[in-house]
């Protein structure tokens, strides 16, 4: 169903521990499986409806609310929680904390040293995650050995189940996988939970999960369709997502996404169409049918050090850095989402991120830039006279273009305030009572879009401000919006017929015009 032809459905390190860590303070495994398993399965069905919702209604700007910045510092906190985390299978430990901040974790780690504990889980498991990094090395230097990596998980599983099966680690200390249910998923349906005290939760954890996965999906789709040329259709992959995921909470799954690391794989491999999908699921099936009784002996140290093999691909501090020299806002939504995943929460990470980023836009809304304007030399061109020096003021004339896409309340007291204070500004360095006078004042409003009452209240104390101090006012280039609602406001009434203009340069003429004919009056 959806758009993208590259990306590879599947579990993902972002969204498992956004799960684990959000479910497991409604419901503990270790307690009640089965309970544990049910809310499961009613997020994934949430996060699924959600996405469909997304898709339906084409509300894709949504996943935009995280941006870039905010994306980078959440998985750089969550790759080192999960690092963290994996420290219960590395070490072997028995008994540790469901929380997920990292002075929790690290405290659990500490007490639980005065524990027995058998060192051979910590050698094994450390023997194999060099293994993994060392293959995941040779893939990046040579890229015809893209397969390499993909497959040493793969392998490490197999060396080090034969190991403890044939040395029988397991009666030393390692611990084990032991029993897999195989075959098919069973049907999920009747373990759906729309009744009770965890539903409002269950849905608030659907949610937050069906945005964090779409904007990682989106976001592997958007790269890949990049490097090939074609577009990608966020709104159908929201759809293709959320049925997807509706389908996987009915039959025993919790929420998938586009991953990453499977897609480069899929990508490399020289994938061409979705069919891949059905090729992998076949595999998948397989493998439940089959295998299964074989990973019996597969010790836990392993599947932390394959999870931690893949976190150093999660942490991009190149990527932090140069979010750092362009803009430091975003840097401080990246700061904010790492530290808030690393000491508080995943939630109050994802919060203080979207927190910060809207922080931005109202900054940005509320203090938008007011440039003053000059001809450029032999043109009818006006620019910025801060970015072109050359560019040379008309005398008596004060040109402002407002770089906001609205004029509202926001915004509108700063605009007004700020152009009267480059006229008192421009009189104070003024010697004589006329010469050098500010005698119109221009505004150039080929930025602005829409303008709200606030706005056009603002211009009317503008002009009469000015209109005190014997200095009228024009509009140059308002959009046509902008013109319908000075229309029905008879804004043009109160400045005067005839000071609205089509270009600035058109403004310029006629103020110099009306000077020329004021001053043969005189």
């Amino acid at each position: 169903m959806g758009s993208s032809r590259e990306i590879a459905i599947g579990p993902v390190a972002v969204v498992s521990l956004l799960l684990s860590s959000m479910i497991q303070k409604i419901e503990d495994p270790a307690t009640d499986p089965a309970a544990y398993r049910k809310i499961v399965f009613t997020v994934t069905f949430f996060a699924g409806t959600f996405q469909a919702v997304f898709g339906l209604f084409r509300l894709g700007f949504l996943v935009d609310f995280l941006s870039h910045a905010a994306i980078v510092g959440f998985m750089g906190g969550a790759a080192i929680v999960i690092g963290l985390q994996q420290l219960k299978g590395l070490l072997g430990i028995s008994h540790f904390t469901t929380k997920t901040d990292v002075v929790s974790v690290l405290e659990s780690v500490f007490t639980s040293i005065d524990h027995p504990w058998c060192p051979l889980n910590f050698v094994l498991g450390c023997s194999f995650l060099i293994f993994l990094l060392i293959a995941r090395f040779i893939g990046r230097r040579n890229k015809k050995l893209f397969w390499f990596p993909a497959i040493a998980p793969l392998i490490s599983v197999i060396l080090s189940t034969l190991i403890v099966f044939l040395t029988k680690a397991d009666k030393h200390g390692v611990k084990i996988v032991k029993h897999i249910k195989g075959g098919l998923n069973p049907s999920s349906v009747h373990e759906l939970q729309f009744k009770g005290q965890n539903v409002g939760q269950a849905a608030r954890i659907g949610l937050i999960s069906a945005i964090v996965a779409l904007t990682e999906a989106i976001a592997v789709g958007r790269s890949f369709a990049s490097i090939k040329g074609y577009h990608l259709d966020g709104n159908k992959e929201m759809l293709a997502m959320g049925f997807m995921n509706i389908a996987g909470s009915l039959t025993s799954c919790y929420v998938a996404t586009g991953s990453f690391s499977r897609t480069a794989v899929n990508f490399s491999a020289g994938c061409e169409s979705v069919v891949s999908n059905i090729v992998m699921a076949i595999t998948v099936f397989l493998s439940l049918e089959l295998f299964t009784r074989f990973l019996y002996y597969t010790p836990i140290a392993i599947l932390a050090s394959i999870i931690l093999s893949a976190l150093p691909g999660l942490i991009n501090i190149h990527e932090a850095y140069y979010i750092w020299k362009v803009d430091k806002l975003d840097f401080l939504a990246c700061i904010g989402a790492f530290f808030g995943v690393l000491f508080a929460s995943v939630e109050i990470g994802l919060l203080a991120a979207v927190t910060i980023s809207f922080a931005k836009i109202l900054l940005n809304g509320i203090r938008p830039g007011v440039e003053e304007l000059g001809r450029l030399p032999r043109t009818d061109t006006y620019c910025d006279i801060n970015q072109y020096p050359m560019a040379i003021k008309t005398p008596g004339i004060l040109i402002v273009r407002v770089n906001s896409a609205l004029l509202c309340f926001a915004n509108a007291s700063f605009i007004r305030e700020r152009i009267m204070r480059w006229v008192t500004e421009e009189e104070g360095k003024s010697k004589e009572s006329t010469k050098g006078r500010i005698q119109v004042v221009i505004i150039d409003m080929s930025n602005v879009t829409n303008v709200d009452t606030a706005g056009i209240l603002a211009l009317e104390e503008l002009h009469k401000k000015l209109m005190s101090r014997e200095t009228e006012l024009a509009i140059a280039n308002p959009r046509w919006q902008v013109i319908h609602k000075l229309k029905l406001a008879k804004f043009g009434e109160r400045i005067g017929r005839g000071r609205i203009f089509i270009t600035v340069d058109e403004a310029v003429a006629a103020s110099i015009s009306s000077k020329l004919t004021s001053l043969n009056n005189c």
